[in-house]
Formats: structure tokens, C-alpha cells, sequence
């Protein structure tokens, strides 16, 4: 019999078996699932423990605050700075000695004085960098630098001022914020003065996408914003604050603690959130870097 021409047997499919996942994979699948949520769920422990970490030790650290500022009264030390004072493109306030981060109309402002070579200020940054920044970019405060060099008059040396004048010319390429967080996650051990060299200085400028250019070299090889960064931890020694870091919310202390409370990131958002109930977020950039301020803060620009 020719069965060339037969059709196919049909295809039978036992009772019960589809094209689902088969149980045993599926449950496979299912506590892989289960497992990734579970290491998510340590991941995020672990970032919260870091942070709190971090504030914990900036907190302990601000106990030696009172040490540091007990000399802050000494001559900023280092080279003695002389020639006009020079600010950084866009600086603002009362002799421009004010770098802002942040927009403009933000309804509140967070001041914070800084030295590069402050350990306390390094473990700030450490804990609430973040936090300022996401502030900032939210529209939700306008953040206003401002630099001291009570390290330099309290153990000698000159990093303070090195670092701050190289600080100061990243900010005339606008560049400020990213160079300074550089600055402190490189920090050295307070006694060593390494930011005394400018060798230092320009090598970290190359871990900022296009800081490292001849400009910036020039300037701070020249110490441009030398006599700038004297002007501005004189107003900071003439200011009656305690020490660095001085972190001010629209002029009140927050650091290391406000009305009974001690700063973490939480508590720096809800003290925000509260300044600012019933305001509208802040949308306007600072004035552009590239053109110089002049000391009464305004720009240099053309006349609008």
C-alpha cells in the first residue's frame, strides 16, 4: 500500500500540559525573584547604615569644633596675600565673597563656611553632599559657599589658601561644585599639607571633565583669587562664628543641631520643607560664571 501520500498522526497532548512554565521552573523563578528583592533590601540597609555612619561620625567630630575655632582668631597664615582682591566669575553679596550653587530665586538659602583642609567639613560633606545637592537641584535652596583658612593659621602651612584659590578658579569656569567635592573626598590627613602644592592641585582638577585647561593652570599657579580667599576668612574670623563647618538655613545655626534636634539628612529636609511651606521652588540659575562679578555682587555684563 502506497503511504506516501498518508497524512501526519495527529499530535496528542497529554491532559494536563500546556505551554505554561512547568511548576518546578516556575518556582525556581520565583525564589530567584524572591532572593534579588531580598539582596535589594540589604543593599539598602547597607547605604542607610553608611549614612548614618557618616552623621554620627560628622556629629562626634563636631565635638572638636570649639578646639579648632579656639584659634580661629589667628592670622589665616600661609603667604601673606597682598594686591587687589580678585573675586571668581560670578561670585556674589557683599564683596563678592559668596560662590552660589543652585537657583537663584530658591526660597531658602543654606550658607555654608568651609576650610579644605577641616576634617569636621570633610565628614560633612561625607554625609550630607547628597542631600545639599538634591536640595539644590530641586529648586528648594540656594546654596552660598564661602571659604575660610583657620587650618593654615592654626598648624602652619598653606594648604587652606592653595586650595581655596584653586577652588576659586574652578569657579571661573564653572566648575565650583564639582571640583569642590573633588577637593574633599581627597582630602588629606589634617597635619599633612598637600594642598600646599599646586602640583596637587591641578592633578585633581583632571578628575572634572574639562577643568584642566591652561586657564585654570595659569590661575592657580598665580594664585589669581590669592588676596580673595584672605578677604573672605578675615569676613569669617570677623564674623563671630564658631568654627568650620558653619552651616547657616536662612541665617540659623542648623549645624550640629537646631532647636533640640541634631542635623541628619532627614531632619536638614524637613527643616527645609518647613521654611519653605507654601513657597514655590526656586527655577533661575545664578548668573553665568564667565562673567566676572564685581564686589557689590552684581554682574559685570552689559546693563539690561
Amino acid at each position: 500500500m502506497d503511504r506516501g501520500g498518508a497524512e501526519a498522526p495527529p499530535r496528542f497532548v497529554s491532559p494536563g500540559v500546556s505551554d505554561k512554565i512547568p511548576e518546578g521552573n516556575r518556582s525556581a523563578r520565583e525564589r530567584l525573584a524572591q532572593q534579588r528583592e531580598r539582596e535589594k533590601g540589604r543593599e539598602k540597609r547597607r547605604r542607610t547604615l553608611i549614612v548614618s555612619s557618616a552623621v554620627v561620625g560628622v556629629l562626634a567630630l563636631a565635638a572638636v569644633v570649639g578646639l579648632i575655632a579656639a584659634n580661629a582668631g589667628k592670622d589665616g597664615g600661609g603667604d601673606t596675600a597682598s594686591g587687589p582682591a580678585v573675586a571668581p566669575s560670578g561670585a556674589i553679596g557683599e564683596d563678592a565673597l559668596t560662590v552660589p550653587v543652585g537657583a537663584a530665586d530658591a526660597p531658602s538659602t543654606l550658607t555654608i563656611w568651609e576650610d579644605f583642609r577641616c576634617p569636621v567639613c570633610a565628614q560633612f560633606e561625607t554625609a550630607f553632599r547628597d542631600t545639599v545637592a538634591e536640595l539644590a537641584d530641586e529648586g528648594q535652596v540656594k546654596v552660598e559657599y564661602h571659604l575660610a583658612t583657620i587650618i593654615d593659621g592654626n598648624l602652619g602651612g598653606t594648604g587652606s589658601l592653595r586650595a581655596a584659590n584653586a577652588a576659586a578658579c574652578a569657579q571661573d569656569a564653572g566648575k565650583f561644585a564639582p571640583y569642590h567635592d573633588v577637593l574633599f573626598s581627597n582630602q588629606p590627613p589634617e597635619p599633612d599639607d598637600a594642598f600646599a602644592k599646586n602640583s596637587r592641585l591641578i592633578e585633581l582638577a583632571g578628575e572634572v571633565e574639562g577643568l584642566d585647561t591652561p586657564a585654570f593652570r595659569s590661575c592657580v599657579e598665580d594664585g589669581e583669587h590669592d588676596s580673595w580667599v584672605k578677604k573672605s576668612d578675615t569676613a569669617f574670623r570677623e564674623g563671630g562664628f564658631q568654627g568650620t563647618p558653619t552651616v547657616l538655613l536662612n541665617g540659623e545655626s542648623v549645624f550640629p543641631s537646631k532647636g533640640g534636634e541634631q542635623i541628619s539628612p532627614e531632619n536638614l529636609k524637613k527643616w527645609v520643607a518647613a521654611a519653605n511651606k507654601g513657597k514655590e521652588p526656586g527655577t533661575a540659575t545664578p548668573s553665568d560664571p564667565a562673567t566676572p562679578a564685581d564686589p557689590s555682587g552684581r554682574s559685570s555684563g552689559p546693563a539690561s
